[in-house]
């Protein structure tokens, strides 16, 4: 039985595997981000990682963020969201609600009052539906402050909105235009 500290290294790392370094397990991501998860267990073995596939299940069920997803046969497995590889994660365009929040830290609103919110090395930016979400992300880069999105309106321009399985909205890019309570 693994330690809570054990679970949330290994899903630590999990996540830099399968968003953005599978090769350097000498693993790889099919287009839709799937990897093996036999060879995902080899790879983290062979990283000094010792698990089995009963140690990834347990990780993936009690994910507090639910950032991987298994296929319904357990051969494969891959992060929700979040990719700085280029993958296609298989997810719908979805109508947003009217009002979306982003968490950032306040050392980095002079950009983004100057340029919106970009991706930056991941594929998507990053919107929650609720602003305690927010906060705790916010929190993980310094000062935090929240953004409130302009959603509906965003959606009503054209642009795209994806939700992820585990609830985290996400778009390709965020226009100053959009963004109030700076």
């Amino acid at each position: 039985m693994m330690t809570d500290k054990e679970k949330v290294s290994i899903s630590k790392f999990m996540s830099r595997i399968l968003r953005h370094q599978p090769d350097s397990i000498g693993i790889s991501l099919d287009e839709n981000g799937w990897a093996n998860v036999q060879s995902l267990i080899n790879g983290m073995n062979k990283a000094n990682r010792n698990v089995s596939l009963d140690d990834i299940k347990e990780i993936v069920a009690t994910n507090d963020k639910k950032r991987f997803k298994f296929s319904d046969d357990y051969t494969k497995i891959r992060a929700n969201q979040g990719h700085s590889v280029e993958v296609a994660v298989e997810m719908e365009k979805t109508i947003p609600p009217d009002i979306l929040y982003h968490g950032t830290a306040t050392r980095f609103l002079a950009s983004i009052k100057s340029e919106g919110l970009k991706p930056q090395k991941r594929l998507h930016v990053h919107l929650s539906s609720d602003k305690e979400t927010a906060m705790k992300v916010g929190q993980r880069h310094g000062n935090p402050v929240i953004l409130t999105i302009n959603a509906t309106k965003m959606h009503n321009d054209g642009l795209d909105f994806f939700l992820s399985d585990n609830g985290v909205w996400l778009t390709s890019i965020v226009p100053v235009s959009y963004i109030f309570n700076f």
